[in-house]
């Protein structure tokens, strides 16, 4: 077995050279710009004190470069995942005290052995209990608590709340306390930083910058709204002012730290960090494969839990909180050249030296840019054309998503993911227990066979052949036997019933046993059971069972030969019925 399968650094490491490091030195230098805002902003969002953003962006890094197999995902604090932590560690103590701190620790390690776990056992496929519209209503939900969550830090203003009826109830309860400059400072950055989003990159093509270098000068803006920002508050010395600032941010790496050994404390944030693994990891993994089809490149999806596990393993031993794959700061890692994980790791290594040496210039850094900062980041997750389309596709999956957005929104986010998962696992069960399937004749001079309902078919009055589009379970065992005792029922005529099985990857116990049930009463009827375009693997079982020796009819390769021996043998049939009858007309028997 390849150690690279577990250590893919061992894999790129191989093939590294001087122009790889140079194009991922420049990634890096451009994704740490963009993080050390970024960071600051989300440990704000989190709960956290400043410095811990920093410290969850170094090692978390490096771990990741050695196990990840995303050539461009860039790890570290999101918006979403800073949001459950907060929600999360709220329950144990009040943000920002020590307690806070130690349950975000302890978040960060266990999410980081449910994400290694998974990985080790190949369980990656459980985090496809999670549909694309309950993982799109829930973000949505998320981007729209995060921005309001937001918006005390622009007003200046005091209030609380993990859900949106107590997050607009205590904005409204405290705009009389509005402090003027916090709200011009954060309109402005919010203002600056959307038209930077949308405006400064035709601006600089324009004045004759090529696209690429337009679009990475772009992506750099928040730098320049928190130098303008903490300049113009020293300069007028607003903080005097009521302007909240950053305060002192502690000039030092990551301390070693050891997360609180509570039995009662991990049972307590089991749930939550479960949660957050798989959000984390849904969002990561979806990042990462987009980004690689596009330099046709793969990932793992069982060792990115491993990577991604190694990386909340080391934020929880490094004085940070849960982290994963970022969109924003991926799409730039990617857009700047970076070619492997190697860029992260350099990230890492400018973002230690911001924390040895830049932290003082952040102390007057005022909280309202970094909610700014928050708000426009967030915003580009609030999808509101998904549900309409959603909606025109599939209803049922459509009441998946809007049960996700109004819980979250309504009661916050683990009940919304918890009811978002819960219905979309409910409704899977109740279309597996309703298979599709379809009456079918031969469309005229092909062999092709097609629903009567949809289609101008030939049929035969004593043939009814059942196409089956779903594999046979304990689900939808009962139903399939009451759907072919009915259409039987319909079908006055019939002596023959084919289950034409093209569609069917398996049948399990409890189907046979229906399908056995089936057997025994066509039989009391004169009816003869039979089985077309039966796969391998479905026959192999059945081989293995008696059911294929009690069995009234026969298994056809093809449903146009079934339908041919079953109309000749039944023209012979009618033939020696006619027959029979003119000899009893005649007295001769």
């Amino acid at each position: 077995m390849k150690l690279s399968r577990y250590f893919p650094i061992l894999e790129w490491g191989r093939t590294y050279n001087a122009t790889t490091l140079t194009n991922d030195g420049v990634a890096a230098i451009i994704v740490t710009i963009m993080l050390i805002p970024q960071s600051l902003a989300y440990a704000m969002l989190a709960g956290l004190p400043a410095q811990i953003g920093l410290y969850a962006s170094i090692m978390p890094l490096i771990a990741y470069a050695i196990f990840g197999t995303s050539r461009t995902l860039a790890v570290g604090p999101v918006a979403v995942v800073s949001l459950m932590t907060l929600t999360a560690a709220s329950t144990i103590a009040p943000p920002g005290s020590a307690q806070f701190i130690a349950a975000a620790l302890v978040l960060a390690l266990l999410s980081g052995l449910f994400l290694l776990l998974m990985g080790l056992f190949k369980l990656g496929f459980l985090t496809n209990l999670l549909s694309h519209p309950v993982v799109s209503g829930f973000i949505t939900a998320s981007g729209i608590i995060i921005a309001t969550s937001q918006l005390k830090s622009i007003l200046g203003v005091k209030a609380s709340g993990a859900a949106m009826p107590e997050l607009i109830t205590s904005l409204f309860a405290a705009i009389g306390t509005v402090n003027v400059p916090t709200l011009v400072i954060g309109v402005l950055a919010t203002a600056f930083l959307f038209w930077v989003r949308k405006g400064l990159k035709p601006l600089l093509i324009r004045l004759g910058l090529k696209p690429r270098a337009a679009d990475l000068t772009a992506k750099t803006g928040p730098i320049t709204a928190v130098a303008v920002s903490t300049i113009a508050t020293i300069a007028l010395g607003l903080e005097a002012k009521g302007v909240q600032v950053v305060g002192d941010i502690p000039q030092s790496l990551p301390p070693f730290s050891v997360p609180l050994i509570d039995l009662e404390l991990w049972q307590k944030l089991a749930i939550p960090a479960l949660l957050l693994s798989i959000i984390g990891f849904v969002e990561s993994v979806s990042v990462g494969q987009t980004l690689a089809a596009k330099r046709r490149q793969r990932i793992d999806p069982d060792q990115e839990l491993v990577g991604l596990g190694a990386a909340n393993l080391s934020a929880a031993f490094s004085g940070g909180y849960p982290v994963t794959g970022g969109f924003a700061r991926s799409v730039v890692n990617f857009d700047a050249g970076a070619e492997t994980p190697a860029a992260g790791a350099f990230t890492a290594i400018g973002i230690a030296i911001a924390a040895l040496f830049l932290t003082p210039f952040l102390a007057s850094l005022p909280i309202a840019t970094l909610a700014a900062t928050i708000i426009v980041a967030v915003l580009s997750l609030v999808d509101l054309k998904t549900p309409r389309t959603i909606w025109l596709y599939s209803k049922t999956d459509f009441a998946a998503m809007a049960a996700t957005i109004g819980i979250t929104l309504l009661a916050g986010v683990e009940p919304g993911v918890i009811a978002g998962v819960a219905l979309s696992l409910a409704l899977f069960l109740w279309r597996s227990s309703r298979p599709h399937a379809a009456i079918v004749g031969r469309v005229p001079e092909t062999e092709h066979f097609r629903n009567i309902d949809r289609h101008k078919v030939f049929t035969d009055p004593r043939i009814l052949t059942i196409r089956i589009d779903e594999s046979l379970t304990y689900l939808n065992a009962r139903w399939l036997e009451e759907f072919i005792l009915e259409q039987v029922a319909d079908h006055k005529d019939v002596r023959h019933v084919i289950l034409m099985c093209s569609a069917v990857n398996a049948i399990d116990a409890s189907a046979l046993e229906s399908i056995e049930a089936v057997n025994h009463r066509l039989d009391d009827a004169n009816i003869r059971l039979h089985f077309s375009e039966v796969k391998g693997p479905v026959m192999d079982r059945l081989k293995r069972s008696h059911f294929l020796d009690e069995l009234t009819g026969q298994v056809f390769l093809s449903q146009n030969t079934a339908c041919k021996k079953l109309i000749e043998a039944s023209n012979h049939q009618d033939a020696a019925d006619n027959g029979e009858d003119i000899w009893r007309e005649r007295g001769l028997i």
